[in-house]
């Protein structure tokens, strides 16, 4: 079964950076898109960013773009998020996951999901 494990969400303050890793495992681990994805405490889970993971094309929801870059590392089958310029609305448990289909923004289009790892940030 592929597995996927989020890691380095922290408490930060505002303007402050942190690196997200999700290292995924499984023989059976071939993705077209990796993801990630957000939720705050009260609200419905947020698509944040996504990447090919045979290519190079990604897509950013509006309110990381500039802020946010997604990238991978295909031979240790890792995927990482790099967040700069933290706001307090970025707080939530960040998800990463895989998708089948195409690079997309649509939750229910992602088939396997971490646990999530949190992040914090204090204003």
């Amino acid at each position: 079964q592929v597995q996927m494990v989020e890691s380095g969400g922290d408490l930060v303050q505002a303007g402050g950076s942190l690196r997200l890793s999700c290292a995924a495992s499984g023989r059976t681990f071939s993705p077209y898109t990796m993801g990630w994805f957000r939720q705050a405490s009260g609200k419905e889970r947020e698509f944040v960013a996504a990447i090919v993971w045979n290519g190079e094309s990604t897509y950013y929801a509006e309110s990381v773009k500039g802020r946010f870059t997604i990238s991978k590392d295909n031979a240790k089958n890792m995927l990482y998020l790099q967040m700069n310029n933290l706001e307090p609305d970025d707080t939530a448990v960040y998800y990463c996951a895989t998708s089948s289909f195409r690079l997309s923004s649509i939750r229910s289009e992602y088939v396997y999901w971490g646990q999530g790892t949190q992040v914090t940030v204090d204003s």
